[in-house]
């Protein structure tokens, strides 16, 4: 194994770690994002009010973008795993 291999498998993980985790982080974001501007709108400054429905999107959106996820890191293994055994 050479140094460009090393380098392709680590673009590899990293752009599958995005892959994995953009969606629900820009989920987050959006709905961040919108309970800022609902509490600055209305001067409502609850702490409960930005933590509890992020947390319930999170959820859901994990429960939602978990076989996306599962598949990607899957294929991901099993061509690391292809590489192994070519080498050995």
């Amino acid at each position: 194994m050479n140094a460009v291999d090393i380098i392709e498998i680590s673009r590899d993980g990293l752009i599958v770690m995005l892959k994995i985790g953009a969606p629900v982080m820009l989920i987050a974001l959006i709905v961040g994002l919108g309970i800022s501007l609902f509490q600055a709108l209305t001067q409502i400054q609850e702490m409960t009010l930005a933590f509890v429905p992020k947390i319930l999107v999170i959820f859901v959106s994990l429960l939602v973008f978990l076989p996306f996820m599962l598949t990607s890191l899957t294929t991901f293994t099993k061509g690391l795993f292809d590489r192994i055994v070519s080498l050995g």
